[in-house]
């Protein structure tokens, strides 16, 4: 490693990589100021001096259908990115989530002596377990978000790091409900239903619709409902905008990126299982987890789940804290229901204690952390 300049590759593969990129970015230039950092990430990365040599959005792709229609793209992405680095090798390669695409490059580069990390551990603890043998040659080091999927790496004979989720710490200091619908020029006596079909073109497509159409029924039922849809992109603004302008939607504010401020203001919200269900349950939101998978997909897959939950809080909880709404049960009634138990919740000690527990045991310095186990590697 070069001590003046040390090079990091970093490819982070959808809009939650890139905020978990800029975090460590930002601890490891507390650790090697001069460094340069490079690879594929998005506006936040960016944002901290990245360089981006391709579009992030091009490898934010779903399920095993929409990966095929891609596949000569993300192939030809891949290949560049393995070919640039074998030619000029990084201190050290880092791919953040995205496994199907990350794992076969930290798989190559660590072939040729290349250190490779991964940050974010796929859900190989859920499903498809075999694939830890394919993790254990591809990485020096495993960096997890959460503290149940160490033990699993550790079990398994994998170099791992707990380094806690930065938006334990990050979503701690968001405005109130009043402040947050200041910002955003919304009604503070109204109620308020954030919904949030994804990050991802194959989500919402399969996901929007139906979302909109339990507002539509919601709001029947619900007087003076309002409803806020964050969109993750300018990509996923177009095309919620494409899908609302077929609805009859005067009470949706559809608005760009403020996702988390958009939470912070609303009374309940309605996502898509992902990351956006951590950061609901770190805003003390109470929620409707739902997802869809294409008709093949879900065939192929659900024989290899391996948990009785889908959805981040209720797998930290290791209980049903929240309601999820998966595949034939994401239906409009069922959610309908849900989502008017979510928005008329009288009690919700319960809840909030849970979450105040599981956010304490996240709320490290993930950025730092993540960085100093990497120069430890490096060392």
């Amino acid at each position: 490693m070069t001590a003046q300049a040390p090079v990091f590759a970093i490819v982070a593969g959808e809009a939650s990589g890139d905020v978990l990129g800029a975090d460590l970015i930002r601890g490891l230039k507390r650790i090697f100021p001069n460094a340069c950092f490079e690879g594929i990430g998005g506006e936040k990365m960016k944002a901290e001096g990245f360089k981006s040599l391709h579009d992030i959005e091009r490898l934010s792709v779903m399920g095993f259908i929409e990966p095929l229609k891609r596949l000569p793209e993300l192939l030809n992405i891949r290949r560049s990115i393995i070919t640039r680095y074998k030619t000029s090798p990084p201190s050290v390669f880092i791919g953040i989530d995205s496994p199907d695409f990350t794992t076969n490059i930290e798989l190559k580069l660590k072939q040729t002596g290349i250190r490779t990390v991964h940050y974010v551990s796929p859900s190989v603890w859920a499903w498809r377990q075999g694939r830890i043998k394919k993790i254990k040659r591809a990485v020096d080091l495993m960096l997890t978000l959460l503290p149940f999927e160490a033990a699993f790496y550790r079990e398994h004979k994998v170099p791992v790091r707990f380094v806690g989720h930065p938006l334990a710490t990050e979503l701690d200091s968001q405005p109130d409900v009043s402040e947050a619908r200041e910002v955003l020029g919304l009604s503070s006596n109204q109620p308020l239903l954030c919904v949030m079909p994804g990050s991802r073109s194959g989500e919402v497509a399969l996901l929007a619709k139906l979302f909109i159409a339990v507002v539509g029924d919601v709001t029947s039922k619900i007087k003076n409902l309002h409803v806020v849809v964050p969109a993750a992109n300018e990509a996923r603004y177009r095309q919620l905008q494409e899908i609302l302008s077929a609805q009859n939607g005067s009470n949706i504010t559809l608005i760009l990126r403020d996702s988390h401020l958009a939470m912070a203001a609303s009374d309940a919200v309605l996502l898509a299982s992902g990351t956006t269900a951590l950061e609901a349950m770190l805003l003390k939101k109470p929620m409707v987890v739902s997802y869809k998978l294409g008709i093949i997909t879900h065939t192929l897959v659900s024989p290899f789940i391996k948990t009785p939950y889908v959805s981040i809080p209720n797998l930290l909880a290791n209980e049903m804290l929240v309601p999820e709404l998966i595949q034939e049960d994401a239906t409009l009634e069922k959610l309908s229901h849900a989502v008017q138990g979510a928005l008329s919740a009288n009690d919700r000690r319960h809840l909030l204690e849970r979450f105040d527990q599981i956010q304490s045991s996240l709320k490290l310095n993930s950025g730092d952390l993540a960085a100093q186990a990497i120069l430890e590697l490096l060392e």
